[in-house]
């Protein structure tokens, strides 16, 4: 029996049409292929060598060192040295665990802190493992060759005068730029600007070849400070001195050139070192010089005695009954002196500090006019050095000047003033009534203005040299051989609506008095720590003045204009010139260095 398809014969196969079929998938294959190429290569070019580059394509900053402060001359007091900064990517990082107890202990710190610092930046490629870094320990870490780390160049400042100056040039931060002080002020001129270059890098991280610079970088520019390295020096070590030895909370100084306004010493206690920072108390970082206020007390009655002779009637001999030493105001407030002075002239009351006098003098005059010759010295506003922070101070104006607000001003209450406006007003007096503003840069151009007639500058001078005459109550603020004039001041400390029992002992002058040279200005707080005792300007910031004051005159070889002459009895010794002997050291109970202070 026959199979039922064994007379039927299968349909021969169509070759031709499966290799056309072939030939047409190859066709497309191929078209499809180049069309591929064409849009990675033409097409969509710059997108994928833009995704390639984002691989290993890196644009790098190129570090530049600050500029170096200068002082006037020519002494570095801060610069710029090389460091290294650690960096890591935390995606790498974290695939290579078994690295980084390893990378932990190089940069010393636990694995538990560095794996918790990674985890929280793990979706970025970059992360400041350690900055900054010294060079010689950066490359130890580096020779680890642990993936995903590697370092740059960077700068880290450094300040060789270390607390003497710090709150002078203030600080830079870990990126370097300014945060305080004078680092601050002029933080565009010092920084300069980055450079950026383009860098293919390797997996690891490390510079392969360099593509090609983007930005050329600019080093910051140089800065020479009017300030004398030599002076700032003295003038801690004395003010520090001084704070010590009274048991003082606080203190500043600043020294002005009187012919240019130029400060060549502002300095501050407690300071901090501010190559060490991290270790100073927040309230050690303060430029008290600038940025706190006092009230200035009896340093202020050369300007109540400047706009009483400027009224037209006062003169330097000018008699005031301040009989008996007290002076009971509308309103029931007492003015006193230490004792009764009696009757006394203008003169006498700078040289024996009388608060009657001042206010019966302010009496005189109208509100309107008194501020006008202060607000004309500076008070009320800022000096203009331009210090980052600086205080304005306060001066009321005049309309809410009672008979109680205008006796108290007088003689140095009721306002608030800085060391630094302090010391501008009296250069200004030195400068024979004309008005500077403070600077820190040496050579800048610095016009003066007129705020008074000379010849009433002048007399004030003269008034202000008794004060350290024998019957003066700064004394103690002489200097051998030169002429000093200048003003105690001691007032209390204004607390809640009221003062309490703690002061502040100041001293303002100026050197030599027949053509100043410097102006000087002291304070000291809590002398005694503000438990009572000695507490008087001529006692306590006096000292300081002499003794800074003396070296300042040596150090920038300024002709004595006090030495002492005489002729010799027999004429075969002609004529001799001779030192002028240091003036007498009288105990502290004696009465030349006191000065009533308001309670």
């Amino acid at each position: 029996m026959k199979p039922a398809n064994a007379g039927k014969r299968g349909k021969p196969a169509n070759l031709r049409a499966r290799l056309y079929t072939v030939l047409m998938v190859l066709v497309l294959a191929s078209t499809a292929l180049v069309v591929r190429a064409v849009d990675l290569q033409v097409v969509r070019k710059d997108f994928y060598q833009d995704q390639g580059d984002a691989r290993y394509l890196r644009d790098i900053p190129i570090a530049v060192s600050r500029g170096t402060i200068f002082d006037r001359n020519g002494e570095p007091l801060a610069v710029s040295t090389p460091v290294e900064s650690i960096w890591g990517n935390p995606q790498e990082l974290l695939a290579n665990p078994d690295r980084l107890p390893g990378l932990a202990k190089a940069l010393g710190v636990s694995t538990d802190v560095l794996t918790e610092r990674l985890l929280q930046r793990r979706d970025k490629e970059f992360l400041y493992l350690k900055r900054p870094v010294d060079p010689d320990a950066a490359k130890e870490i580096l020779a680890l060759q642990i993936p995903g780390v590697a370092s740059e160049r960077a700068f880290r400042r450094y300040y060789p005068s270390g607390e003497i100056l710090a709150h002078t040039l203030g600080f830079t931060n870990i990126d370097d730029r300014g945060q305080e002080g004078l680092e601050l002020a002029f933080d565009d001129w010092l920084a300069g600007k980055p450079g950026v270059k383009r860098v293919i890098r390797d997996r690891l991280g490390h510079v392969v070849e360099n593509v090609e610079m983007v930005r050329e970088a600019q080093p910051g520019r140089d800065l020479t400070l009017s300030i004398d390295r030599r002076i700032q020096y003295v003038a801690y070590r004395e003010l520090k001195a001084a704070i010590l030895e009274h048991n003082a909370s606080s203190g500043s100084m600043v020294i002005l050139d009187v012919s240019n306004g130029e400060v060549l010493a502002m300095v501050n206690q407690p300071s901090f070192n501010p190559n060490a920072k991290g270790s100073a108390e927040p309230a050690f970082r303060r430029n008290r010089g600038v940025t706190d206020v006092l009230e200035p007390g009896s340093t202020m009655k050369p300007f109540t005695v400047v706009a009483a002779l400027e009224s037209g009637r006062w003169k330097p001999d000018t008699p005031i009954d301040t009989t008996p030493g007290k002076m009971t105001l509308p309103g029931g407030y007492t003015i006193g002196d230490i004792r009764n002075f009696g009757p006394i002239n203008v003169t006498r009351v700078i040289t024996k500090s009388s608060n009657v006098g001042a206010a019966k003098m302010a009496m005189s005059m109208t509100a309107d006019h008194m501020y006008d010759v202060f607000h004309r010295f500076g008070f009320g506003e800022v000096s203009g050095c331009g210090f980052p922070g600086e205080s304005p101070g306060l001066l009321p104006v005049a309309k809410v000047w009672g008979p109680t607000e205008k006796a108290t001003i007088s003689y140095g209450y009721g306002l608030s003033v800085t060391p630094m406006q302090l010391a501008q007003a009296y250069a200004a007096l030195a400068n024979g009534g004309r008005l500077r503003q403070p600077g820190f840069v040496r050579g800048a151009t610095n016009p003066d203005s007129a705020v008074v007639d000379p010849h009433i500058a002048g007399q004030v001078i003269a008034m202000l040299e008794t004060v350290v005459g024998p019957e003066g109550g700064g004394l103690k603020a002489a200097v051998a051989n030169y002429r000093v004039a200048g003003k105690t001041g001691t007032s209390r400390r204004a607390v809640g609506g009221g003062y309490e029992k703690r002061y502040a002992s100041l001293f303002a002058g100026m050197v030599p008095a027949s053509q100043p040279r410097l102006v000087g200005v002291v304070v000291i707080h809590d002398p005694g720590g503000g438990r009572g005792g000695v507490y008087y300007g001529g006692l306590i910031s006096a000292p300081v003045f002499s003794k800074v004051m003396n070296e300042a005159m040596r150090l920038l070889d300024v002709a004595p204009d006090n030495v002492q002459r005489w002729y010799a009895g027999s004429p075969d010794m002609g004529h001799t010139l001779g030192p002028m002997s240091p003036p007498p050291d009288y105990p502290p109970d004696q009465p030349n260095y006191e000065e009533a202070v308001p309670q």
